[in-house]
């Protein structure tokens, strides 16, 4: 190495590290001035009661955005969707040429096609879904927690996990405490919720060739349970290519949205603790919720804060003392890696709650975990049954555990016989928001369906750079400097090998 680059390098590390202990100390006096707000005969003066006041709040407001990131993340979602696509238990939109990076949501998947609507059984009553043989969905209630199905064996799935094994038919939906009849005929999902998020799946043969799944999908419809004859007639909006934002909103408008669902939900949202929590920030149901200029502030510093923090948390390979390494020497994560083919979700359950213990909780942060860069949950998502469901493992880092950068050279080895009985792919995503990355190419994913040069031992080399190595377009996902991102591997119907961790991928290594 150049010695005077050696001396530079020297010098920016010594300088990062000064401002790193500049800022600490900011914070630590930051804490103390807090600690130590002047009180007069055991009462705080005026002005630092305004301090506490707005500290209190502040605080209130940033664990409360951080509790409610799963509603904040549907809410996204939705808000987003409505407001380009109109809104309605009739409007399905689907991504009818794949999903690309107009989109704004968090970790798609560009090798399905996607369909996904948001129904209010509190507004228009029990609903049916009436869906196709093959279809395959996830029917969750606000909070993504997979709904029940009368019965007890099934949670939220659609289609082959589902109770109707793949057969189709027609899947009520029920409102909280619903007392009325249940008629015949029907799969019967009782939502926790009035708020029902609708996600919908279409695979296809032919990257080429979509019209059979997309023509599969709009075979679904939803209309009212005691009004089909007069139901709104179904609309597919095409939403690939549209601009639109459907992410966890991350400013003060959450709150906004929030209140929005407490008065469509009451108690069905929370229990009063946590009720408590959002009246204290001044959300209440029936209440009206006009936050002057000051308290505005606030909120919106206590949203991007909250943010922010769940980001930190959404990055980490451990949470609450839980490695999420699929593999003890690989950088590859998954928030189930201690799950097994008995027990897939290893110590949480679906509703995110831990239950290795004497008693289950609420796994707070691996539920933050999984709502700043993920959404919808299901056993079918969880499955580790051979042939069935989909494995998924997820990348920050290199080899060497340092943050995948846009400007960097890597390369991905994935060994002989891939263990997947459908198909595989590998997608990049955004750092900043985890929706997919803008990287210039159509997708910025790559799988088995595209036909990547093997190596001469079977296995596949896959290069992710600003650059594409000479020779190696077809196995090339481009990356944007400046930009970081990260990766997720999915095996969609995973075999043996990837259940039993047999087959285990390389890490993302830097190339010259």
């Amino acid at each position: 190495m150049n010695p005077k680059n050696s001396i530079a390098a020297a010098l920016v590390s010594a300088l990062v590290m000064s401002e790193l202990a500049t800022q600490a100390c900011a914070q630590q006096a930051s804490f103390n001035k807090l600690a130590d707000l002047p009180f007069t005969q055991g009462r705080p003066t005026q002005e630092a009661a305004q301090i506490l006041r707005d500290e209190l709040l502040f605080q209130r407001a940033t664990q409360t955005y951080l509790w409610a990131l799963p509603l904040i993340n549907t809410l996204g979602m939705q808000v987003g969707s409505e407001k380009t696509f109109g809104a309605g238990y009739n409007v399905l939109p689907i991504w009818k040429r794949r999903l690309d990076a107009k989109t704004l949501v968090t970790t798609p998947n560009s090798d399905v096609l996607y369909a996904m609507s948001y129904i209010d059984l509190g507004r228009d009553g029990p609903m049916v879904m009436e869906a196709p043989p093959e279809l395959q969905g996830i029917l969750l209630d606000v909070w993504q927690r997979p709904i029940p199905v009368d019965g007890g064996k099934f949670f939220g799935d659609v289609g082959l996990f589902g109770p109707d094994e793949g057969k189709g038919g027609k899947f009520l939906l029920l409102p909280p405490s619903y007392k009325g009849e249940v008629p015949d005929g029907y799969y019967v999902y009782r939502s926790a919720t009035n708020n029902v998020f609708v996600f919908l799946r279409g695979f296809y043969k032919d990257p080429k060739n979509l019209t059979p799944a997309v023509t599969h999908l709009e075979q679904t419809k939803i209309y009212p349970l005691n009004g089909a004859a007069g139901a709104k007639p179904m609309t597919y909006p095409d939403a690939s290519g549209v601009p639109v934002n459907m992410l966890p909103s991350s400013d003060g408008n959450a709150f906004d949205q929030l209140k929005l669902l407490v008065d469509s939900e009451g108690a069905n949202l929370a229990g009063p603790d946590w009720l408590g929590m959002l009246a204290a920030i001044g959300i209440v149901k029936g209440q009206p919720f006009n936050p002057d200029a000051q308290t505005r502030e606030i909120l919106d510093r206590a949203a991007k804060t909250g943010y922010e923090m769940s980001r930190v948390i959404g990055f980490s390979d451990k949470v609450s003392g839980l490695s999420f390494r699929v593999y003890p020497d690989r950088q590859w994560l998954n928030p189930f890696a201690d799950g097994t083919p008995a027990n897939p979700g290893g110590s949480k359950n679906d509703s995110w709650e831990n239950v290795a213990g004497a008693y289950p909780y609420l796994a707070l942060d691996a539920r933050i975990w999984m709502f700043t860069n993920y959404y919808s949950i299901s056993p079918g998502m969880m499955s580790q049954t051979p042939g069935k469901g989909a494995k998924y493992m997820i990348s920050f880092t290199d080899s060497g555990g340092t943050p995948l950068s846009g400007d960097t050279s890597y390369r991905l080895n994935l060994p002989a016989n891939i263990p997947a009985a459908l198909f595989w792919s590998v997608t990049l995503y955004d750092a900043a928001n985890a929706s997919g990355l803008d990287n210039g190419q159509p997708f910025p994913s790559l799988g088995s369906r595209d036909k990547p040069v093997q190596n001469a031992d079977g296995s596949t080399d896959l290069y992710l750079g600003p650059k594409a190595p000479e020779g190696k377009k077809a196995n090339w996902l481009a990356t944007v400097p400046g930009k970081g991102y990260f990766a997720i591997i999915r095996l969609y119907g995973p075999k043996e090998p990837a259940i039993d961790k047999s087959w285990k991928p390389g890490d993302i290594e830097k190339v010259k």
